[in-house]
Order: C-alpha cells, then structure tokens, then sequence
C-alpha cells in the first residue's frame, strides 16, 4: 500500500497561555500543502522467517530519521497492533521529502498517514475521528494530519474544526539549513510573553475570513507568535521572510517552531523569481526550497 504523507503550515498560531501539565493552550489555522512524504506499507504473515508475531520494522532513506521504537510512525503502527491484536508482521517504507526538524509536522504527518494504512489494510473499520483521538496520544500535529485540509486547532491542537478548501495561493516553502527545538522556542516564548512583549495575531479574523471564502485577505491576518523567540536566535528566517515579501510575496510567515518559512504568492512568475533568489543568495540550500500549493484532502 502506497501512502503519501502531506506536510502542513501555520496561517495562524497563537498561544493562549501555559496549562498545569506543562503543555500550551493554542489557537491555530492549519493547512496542508502538496510536499508529501512517501510511504509504503507491506504486510506478511512474518517477516524474514523470524516466526514473530506483530513484528514492526521500518526503515527511511533519511539518516536523520530514527527507525526504531522512537519513530512516531512505528509507534503509530504498534499502538494499532496492539490494541487489534494483529499478528501479521509489516514493514514500513519512508521516503522523506519533508525536511525533518522544519516545523511542517514531517514525522507526524508520518505518523498519520501510517495510522490511515493501518486502518485500512487490516480493516478496522476506525472513523477519522477516531483515528484522531488515537492521534493525539502522539503528538500535538497528529489529529490534524488525519483529518488534513483547512482547519481551525483549539487545546493542544486536538479540538479540530474543518474550514472548507483553500486554493487561492501559490505556496513557496524555504526550511534554512538549522535546527530548531520546538520545546526551547515554547519555553523561550514564555519568558518573552510574561514581559508583555507579544502582539497576538486575530486567529478569529482569520478563521472568519476562509469560512467567508474572503481569500485575498487572508495574508493580511496571518501571524505566529513564535517568530518573537525564533527570529531572535536564528535571524536568517527573518531575512527569507524580507526576501519573499521583497520579491512578490502577499505574505510571509515562519510555521510552526520554523526554521521553515513559506511566502503565499498570487502570481507564479514572482514566485519563481523568489524561489531563484533565496536560491542564488544562498540563503536556504535548492533542496529545501519548495514551490506548491494547498493541499485539500476530500475537498
């Protein structure tokens, strides 16, 4: 079985303040865009002879993916395993097109998407929404890589409502060759807030403005309140972001944790143009940049 995993941005992410067990209360707009992961699920009554049941092995062509119990994929897998008993062994495939540690929710849209082959395969008869549920025990981005399309994300990013479909724009993603840590940019992010330092982006404006299919609005409104631990330690999202503006961009902004930073464009060739210049400047590596579009799964 043949899988593709789609990556996601924020067109909005904000934080509405820390909880008791440590995680952050968020207000999102999440949108899936056509880069994609490719997966592939094979099952057999075992694998290599080994005579083990419910045997899980994976393998990535990425050496920066662990392929062991600590890949979100493999655990998505084993947790179905488990609860259904299955017995089959199976192996999954991963090829990375997503770069891994960009905040567009690679490993779990990974884990999503094994989730839906799971499902699937073994036929077990398990809504979206409840493969949702199961999502969560995984990670914050799971449920609404399940559920994919446009969407607004209450709570830790659980409580997920559909928008309808985006298409509007031409997606140009740039991921800088750094890393960063989402748990550092979530604790920086605090002691920036308790100074009073953050201007909220309107997540209700621009939920207010998909659902009223006002599109050409929607750069005007987006924000990620991330950007002000962010930027301030890796200033090379900032100067993508000024480039993409510079060369067309009708917005621009980091997603996630970043260091990914994706510009929406409404006319290909200045698109094109951006994509030639982050190229040229040698601000992000041609193989990280990505010229795209929304994905709308079911739309």
């Amino acid at each position: 079985m043949d899988i593709k995993a789609y990556a996601k941005i924020n067109l909005g992410l904000d934080i509405l303040g820390k909880k008791e067990d440590g995680y952050h209360e968020l207000k999102m707009i999440m949108q899936q865009v056509d880069l994609y992961d490719e997966i592939r699920l094979y099952a057999e009554a075992e694998i290599g002879g080994s005579g083990d049941k419910g045997q899980i092995l994976l393998s990535c062509d990425d050496t920066m993916v662990p392929t062991d119990e600590r890949n979100l994929a493999y655990k998505a897998a084993r947790m179905l395993f488990d609860e259904f008993e299955i017995t089959d062994a199976m192996l999954i495939e991963i090829k990375k097109n997503i770069p891994v540690s960009a905040g567009l929710a690679g490993g779990s849209t990974d884990a999503a998407a094994v989730l839906k082959g799971v499902n699937e395969y073994f036929g077990l008869g398990l809504s979206m929404e409840e493969l949702a549920l199961r999502g969560v025990k995984l990670g914050a981005d799971v449920p609404f890589c399940v559920m994919g399309g446009t969407a607004y994300a209450g709570g830790i990013g659980e409580e997920l409502i559909p928008l309808g479909a985006l298409d509007s724009y031409i997606v140009l993603i740039a991921v800088p060759d750094t890393r960063v840590s989402t748990k550092w940019a979530y604790n920086a992010y605090d002691e920036i807030a308790e100074k009073g330092k953050v201007r909220h982006p309107d997540i209700d404006q621009l939920r207010a403005a998909i659902e009223m299919e006002d599109f050409g609005c929607i750069p005007e409104f987006i924000g990620n309140v991330l950007e002000y631990a962010t930027i301030p330690e890796y200033p090379i999202i900032a100067k993508v972001k000024d480039t993409m503006m510079r060369y067309g961009a009708a917005g621009a902004l980091m997603s996630g944790s970043g260091p990914s930073v994706y510009g929406l464009f409404m006319d290909e060739e200045k698109a094109a143009k951006a994509y030639d210049v982050l190229e040229m400047l040698k601000l992000v590596p041609e193989e990280r940049i990505f010229l795209t579009g929304f994905h709308n799964e079911g739309y």
